[in-house]
């Protein structure tokens, strides 16, 4: 999936224990079956997430201390995995049939996959108010059947961040609209001496989405829609997103080493073109925290961003956006204390610490104007956009996704064809 690993930078806002539970009291009060901080005994509540870098690495642990402090009663564990050992760990979880208290999703056919074995709780009326606070499309992906089972705390979509400084030295006058003005940027970034595109090749998601997004470009989100419901992938817009990025790979745009490289390992994705050694990647919402993370280094002002292109003769547009979130979600079994620890998670005076500290993009309504502009980009792009599609390998069941996954690589790295990738994945979704 598209992971939202943030920045190791440091987070130099302290939580103000103070303000954060003056601003929280109003929806604590609201969520949950009441004041956890009266039961009786003590409460542990297990909370299992990808915190594994700043800001959240520091920014998580200050907000459930102020949480204890508030609720003496409650303890608040905290366990934090890279990205990959996360889905190990639930797959072995979800296998046993019990999660931990609160953990981390991404929506789509892998939440609803737990939330058919009877997992997860649903959310609709326990934090009702909290989830009123959230702007729509951030609840999309954890919404079935007219219930809400998480509760989001980030939101964007995929584009691509490119370095200004660079495109000048190719004498790229401007971002590429059109797949055919991409490849001539390539071709332009190539002839400067300057590896147009970084990418995290052995962490597999990364390229996923170039595959994603140009079947949307070619077909539509109505093509991807009959695919799911038909499970074929072997359409015509499938067929030709696996031609185009063919097209891209025959240029040799990765730098070198990218098989082997992970998106935020030393010198992958995050790093190279954190560096400046790269023109562009292809991520989501938090890529400049990462970059800066990896690489030691801050591009400033020589960060940009623009959405994916359009492919000439293509049915999709500009305005569709490929990309996802973060929630949160609780067990079938959670405490009433988790639900209420979440609406403290993403009160006003947190989701702003979230959001200006680069890593986060909003989800209650009104916030957005804490962005930089960068991030303001994505944000109007999201708030502007005339369909959403979930990422590929979290919209679609399990299977099916790491299927997208290791075919699109295997596509990437000159081992598979077009065909051959539409008709792995058809297997897969065949096979569910």
């Amino acid at each position: 999936m598209g992971t939202p690993h943030l920045s190791r930078r440091s987070f130099l806002t302290a939580v103000s224990a103070g303000a954060v539970l003056a601003t929280a009291a109003p929806m604590l009060a609201a969520c949950g079956d009441g004041d956890s901080g009266s039961g009786d005994g003590k409460v542990t509540i297990e909370w299992m997430d990808i915190a594994t870098t700043e800001p959240s690495q520091t920014l998580y642990p200050q907000i459930a201390k102020a949480y204890e402090a508030a609720h003496p009663n409650v303890k608040i564990k905290l366990t934090n995995l890279e990205n990959e050992a996360y889905k190990s760990k639930m797959t072995a979880l979800i296998a046993s049939g019990k999660l931990p208290d609160i953990f981390i999703t991404w929506g789509g056919g892998v939440l609803k996959q737990q939330i058919d074995a009877g997992l997860v709780k649903d959310l609709t009326s326990d934090s009702s108010q909290l989830l009123g606070t959230m702007t729509p499309v951030s609840l999309k992906p954890y919404q079935f059947d007219g219930k809400t089972y998480s509760v989001p705390y980030d939101m964007g979509g995929v584009g691509f961040w490119y370095n200004k400084k660079l495109f000048e030295k190719a004498g790229i006058k401007e971002p590429p609209k059109t797949w055919a003005a991409f490849l001539d940027a390539v071709g332009k970034l190539k002839s400067a001496n300057v590896t147009p595109i970084a990418l995290g090749g052995k962490d597999k998601w990364p390229g996923m989405y170039y595959w994603a997004y140009l079947a949307m470009r070619v077909g539509g989100l109505p093509a991807v829609d009959q695919a799911v419901k038909s499970n074929d992938f072997g359409t015509p817009a499938f067929l030709q997103a696996g031609q185009h990025l063919k097209e891209l790979t025959d240029l040799q745009p990765f730098q070198k080493g990218f098989q082997n490289a992970g998106f935020d390992a030393p010198g992958g994705q995050a790093a190279t073109m954190g560096a400046g050694k790269a023109g562009m990647s292809l991520m989501g919402q938090w890529a400049p925290a990462v970059q800066k993370d990896a690489s030691g280094k801050d591009l400033g002002k020589d960060l940009g961003w623009f959405p994916f292109p359009t492919v000439e003769g293509g049915q999709g547009t500009a305005t569709e956006v490929f990309g996802g979130g973060n929630g949160h979600s609780l067990s079938k079994d959670a405490p009433k204390e988790a639900a209420d620890f979440l609406s403290f998670l993403m009160n006003q005076e947190n989701e702003k610490k979230l959001v200006t500290s680069g890593a986060f993009m909003p989800v209650l309504k009104g916030a957005d104007s804490e962005l930089d502009p960068n991030r303001k980009l994505v944000a109007d792009a999201l708030n502007g956009s005339t369909g959403f599609q979930l990422y590929f390998d979290q919209a679609f069941p399990p299977a099916v996704g790491q299927q997208v996954n290791d075919s699109t690589a295997s596509l990437i790295g000159g081992k598979s064809s077009p065909e051959q990738v539409a008709q792995q994945v058809t297997k897969a979704a065949k096979s569910q």
